[in-house]
């Protein structure tokens, strides 16, 4: 991750989804002084996070692409999801 210091601009950027983006802006626009840190710090993590979920996705397809197995670890789930899915077709949703 970079070093630069997060900003306005720097989590407008970061969050990528301009809908995302645009509330971010309207709620620190909107916020009052003394909760401007506050708001801030919000953001801020929001945009950590997100920045880091990017660049784990690119890790996996980067690996993905040179036909390696995906980095970090991961737990498969499918069975539970299986699972998950023939109970709520037994319930009747469609």
């Amino acid at each position: 991750m970079s070093s630069e210091p997060w900003t306005i601009e720097r989590i407008r950027d970061a969050l990528g989804n301009p809908t995302l983006a645009q509330r971010f802006l309207s709620e620190i626009n909107k916020a009052p002084a003394h909760e401007l840190l506050q708001v801030f710090a919000k953001w801020e993590r929001i945009a950590k996070d997100t920045f880091a979920a990017v660049e784990r996705g690119r890790e996996v397809a980067a690996a993905e692409a040179r036909g390696e197995e995906p980095p970090g670890e991961w737990i498969d789930v499918t069975d539970r999801v299986l699972a998950d899915a023939a109970r709520i077709r037994a319930r009747g949703a469609a």
